[in-house]
């Protein structure tokens, strides 16, 4: 099996020592830098699994870094969808909101449980590769054969359009966890900048009613002022 690496940024030197000593201890390749130029450096010779980013660096702003890794740099190539998980230096809300706009995957405050954080990274390293050993994703009711890009409920095939089916995807890769707008319209849509649009709640009404032609529960969940999420029954 493959090392999975991790690019860390982070200007706060213990917490950089202590985040690569124990990343190293679960099986990751771990490079740590503190600048933002070694930071280009290494996304693009190095190629990443996941990156950890803190909010503050000495060098500039953790939040205008990811917006220039998620719009990339004339001249050079890197993977402008690497999972990105910022390190923020409080529990604030607007740290928060700011950090997925700019195309955060997921925001961790400290002081942070190293358990969880390892748990969120990979839970955004296993949404980054979506697709099931067998191909196949089970939510409750809802089959998705991914090979064949087949959906079925209750044994029913449900016909989706091409974003209805990416976004049914992208939902039941975790199913219960409410995925903001932001990371839906940037992993689904592609979409960099992120304005005023109907296209999610559009797309997400369209699938949850095709759904519901063959099952009596409301699978796709809008979570009010958030996003939405995929309900895991108990049947």
């Amino acid at each position: 099996m493959q090392t999975e690496s991790v690019l860390l940024i982070d200007t706060d030197a213990p917490d950089r020592a202590y985040l690569e000593r124990q990343l190293e201890a679960d099986g990751f390749a771990v490079l740590a830098v503190a600048e933002t130029r070694e930071a280009f450096e290494l996304a693009e010779t190095a190629d990443p699994d996941v990156v950890l980013l803190g909010t503050t660096l000495s060098s500039g702003s953790g939040f205008e870094l990811c917006k220039q890794l998620r719009s990339g740099e004339e001249g050079r190539r890197w993977n402008r969808d690497v999972p990105l998980i910022m390190l923020g230096e409080n529990d604030d809300a607007v740290e928060r909101v700011r950090g997925l706009m700019r195309g955060a995957d997921d925001f961790v405050s400290r002081p942070f449980a190293y358990d969880e954080l390892l748990a969120r990274m990979r839970a955004v390293i296993r949404r980054s590769n979506p697709c099931s050993p067998s191909g196949r994703i089970e939510v409750g009711e809802i089959e998705i054969v991914q090979p064949s890009r087949v959906v079925r409920v209750k044994g029913e095939s449900v016909v989706l359009a091409a974003k209805e089916y990416e976004l049914l995807v992208a939902l039941a890769v975790d199913p219960e966890r409410v995925f903001t707008k932001e990371e839906l319209l940037r992993g689904v849509w592609g979409f960099r900048s992120l304005g005023r649009t109907r296209t999610l709640d559009s797309h997400a009404s369209r699938l949850r009613r095709k759904l519901a032609e063959h099952s009596a529960v409301d699978y796709v969940v809008n979570v009010w002022g958030v996003g939405y999420r995929l309900i895991q029954p108990t049947l």
